[in-house]
């Protein structure tokens, strides 16, 4: 029969190893998954690990003109970006893909972060028009010409490149070419400061059908299934709405800042 003292000592040994197991726990929940966030960051750093564990719905065989169903896009990364609770949140209208966009979102994020002490700024950029364009990876770009579709304005999606900057040393803010200047202007950078990337379905379709109609359509695909493919190749994390224009209200509705 066991002792009251030996029990007593393996209970007090049980619940070390339980409250060690929880401090575990937190402190691995605390390692951000951005990494480029700033100290400070913890509401950014939890949004940015719950939109990591939502789905990007990635593997459609036909989408129609008007999505009705909230399983045909990413609506549950979407309910996640507009229950964020902290004031300070910009969302961006982004139709140029040769636009100063990416560089006006790293100044916005680097005076809001350094300048007014806002670590948890959280930006989104609601793409269509040719800034969607933006959002396909290359071999979208390759099999459809996309450079002709966005006027030759860019030869190739430079825009998703990864960048040497953003290995800098994230000590150094005022490092000229580390990883929160100019030469880290791109979208996986910024999207490893916390940005998300929204892309538009309703941009989508009508791009699918302005390459059916120039002949751009090397498969033959009707516009459902050419709109799915351009969708299923969308760059890694982005998140899939019904419409860019439809959602920026919902944002603004949520307490974002718009900004054209």
């Amino acid at each position: 029969m066991m002792n009251a003292g030996r029990r007593d000592a393996i209970s007090l040994i049980g619940l070390g190893a339980a409250v060690g197991t929880l401090s575990l726990a937190r402190v691995a929940d605390a390692a951000p998954v951005a990494g480029l966030l700033p100290p400070g960051a913890a509401a950014l750093g939890e949004l940015t690990r719950r939109l990591a564990d939502k789905p990007r719905r990635r593997a459609f065989k036909t989408v129609p003109m008007i999505l009705t169903e909230k399983d045909q896009w990413d609506h549950e990364a979407v309910a996640e970006v507009l229950a964020y609770k902290p004031a300070h949140k910009q969302a961006w209208d982004m139709v140029d893909i040769a636009g100063p966009w990416l560089n006006l979102i790293r100044n916005a994020l680097n005076a809001q972060i350094w300048s007014y002490g806002h670590p948890d700024f959280l930006v989104v950029a609601a793409c269509h028009s040719t800034a969607q364009v933006a959002l396909y990876d290359q071999a979208m770009w390759d099999k459809y010409q996309l450079s002709k579709l966005v006027g030759g304005k860019v030869a190739s999606n430079t825009l998703i490149a990864e960048t040497l900057a953003q290995d800098g040393d994230t000590a150094k803010i005022q490092d000229a070419h580390g990883p929160f200047s100019a030469a880290d202007n791109s979208i996986p950078a910024l999207m490893k400061r916390g940005v998300v990337f929204m892309a538009c379905h309703n941009a989508i379709w009508e791009q699918a059908g302005t390459l059916i109609e120039n002949g751009v359509n090397p498969d033959k695909l009707g516009q459902e299934a050419l709109t799915a493919e351009l969708t299923n190749h969308l760059v890694p994390d982005v998140v899939l709405t019904p419409g860019a224009v439809a959602t920026l209200p919902e944002l603004q509705g949520a307490g974002f800042h718009y900004i054209k």
